[in-house]
């Protein structure tokens, strides 16, 4: 038996053909522009070697701060490369942010413990900070790792120098820099390291015209770097070329402008030749820029007195010496005393309340320099001074009391008009650089 034919369905063929171009339509114009089901999406992305010629084109520039975002981008992008940590800790020197440098230098020792350079560095930093003991053993150890490298010995020879220029050296360290900045200059004469060690070596042996003439060529490799105009400018003050110390001193400011120390060493040098009212000025703004710092209110304080401003000045040397809180709420620590700069804002802190008659403080301030700073001639010079003119005033005067806190001034003082008679005479601090 045969079975019977099937009809065709017009309807069903129609929707079939509907169903097929529509399909067609999606494949060709909707489907392109969908991303792939399941799959990831293409990411752009930048490689670490991008960021680090970036950065080395903007550090060129002696765009520091943002050469380090280019570097932490690369540093991103691959963590383990010790070399990316090694730059940043370069940068972080040249732009005086020694904190981060020895957070990056110690990273990139950390990758790679034979990093004789990331030693470097992080000893650099270190002795910027004062930190001399641990300086030392990471230059040491650089220097260990690898005896060629002439950054190690340099940045060596800028410590010891430094350690000199305060007044912290110990026995041989003279000799120990000097040695250093041969040796690097032996193997990097055109360095900017070389350059910079030779210059500081020769300042700290008196030979100034050489050490500009140094310190001059290392600018001329870089010159963003904060730290070698205020060294060359301390140089122009030993040779009283003070409008040149000045220069170098305000470049400084502008490089890092943060620091409080240009600041500190333009208000001394207007100082020392007598224009007081911009040392005070200058003193100043160094306090604005770090107001929680002793040493820069008996910077500003000591221009005061030399300005006949006793009373401000007694407020100023106050905070440095006996510590307070100022107006702005802002703890400062006291100084205990000690020789140096430390021991002038002591004794300018008495002599200024000996000139207002208040010898209750000023006595006290006298007799704990001579218990305890008595090798410093003028030191004992000026607090005998205090004695006298305080004996002689207890025997004509009925004695004041000191002023209170609530007195102390503004940060901004009204002008000063210039003293019309002459000073006391006495003898005054050499200023230290």
């Amino acid at each position: 038996m045969r079975q019977p034919k099937r009809r065709s369905n017009p309807f069903k063929i129609l929707l079939l053909v509907i169903v097929i171009a529509f399909l067609v339509y999606v494949n060709i114009t909707i489907e392109p522009l969908t991303p792939t089901l399941f799959l990831p999406s293409p990411m752009p992305t930048t490689s670490p070697e991008t960021y680090v010629a970036e950065a080395i084109e903007l550090a060129a520039q002696g765009k520091y701060s943002l050469a380090l975002q280019a570097y932490n981008k690369a540093i991103l992008a691959d963590p383990q490369n010790p070399t990316n940590y090694v730059a940043s800790a370069r940068l972080n020197i040249y732009g005086g942010k020694y904190d981060q440098a020895i957070e990056n230098a110690s990273n990139a020792v950390l990758l790679d413990q034979n990093s004789s350079m990331g030693e470097s560095l992080k000893g650099f930093a270190q002795g910027m900070q004062g930190d001399y003991l641990d300086a030392e053993a990471s230059l040491n150890r650089a220097i260990e790792l690898d005896p060629g490298n002439s950054t190690a010995y340099a940045y060596l020879s800028i410590i010891l120098s430094n350690k000199i220029l305060i007044g912290d050296e110990v026995l041989g360290d003279l000799d120990k820099s000097i040695e250093a900045s041969r040796t690097a200059e032996s193997i990097a004469p055109t360095s900017l390291e070389s350059h910079w060690a030779r210059g500081t070596v020769l300042e700290i042996t008196g030979n100034y015209d050489e050490a500009i003439s140094e310190l001059e060529s290392a600018v001329a490799v870089n010159s963003n770097i904060a730290e070698l105009h205020i060294t060359l400018g301390r140089n122009y003050r030993f040779l009283e070329k003070y409008d040149l110390a000045v220069e170098e001193f305000t470049r400084a400011n502008a490089l890092n402008p943060n620091d409080s120390l240009p600041e500190t060493l333009i208000s001394r040098t207007y100082s020392s030749i007598g224009e007081f009212g911009k040392a005070i000025q200058y003193a100043e703004q160094a306090v604005a820029d770090d107001p929680a710092e002793p040493y820069l209110y008996g910077n500003l304080g000591v221009m005061y007195k030399q300005n006949y401003e006793f009373s401000r000045a007694i407020l100023m040397l106050k905070l440095a010496v006996r510590g307070g809180i100022t107006p702005e709420g802002v703890l400062v620590e006291g100084l205990p005393l000690s020789y140096g700069r430390i021991v002038e804002y002591y004794y300018n802190y008495g002599l200024a309340l000996t000139e207002l008659g208040y010898c209750g403080e000023a006595v006290d301030i006298a007799q704990s320099i001579l218990q305890s700073i008595n090798e410093d001639a003028i030191a004992t010079y000026n607090a005998n001074f205090i004695l006298d003119r305080c004996y002689q005033k207890m025997n004509d005067l009925q004695l004041h009391k000191l002023p209170t806190p609530t007195m102390i001034p503004t940060w901004t003082p009204q002008p000063s008009p210039t003293p019309t008679s002459a000073p006391t005479v006495e003898p005054t601090a050499t200023i230290l650089p």
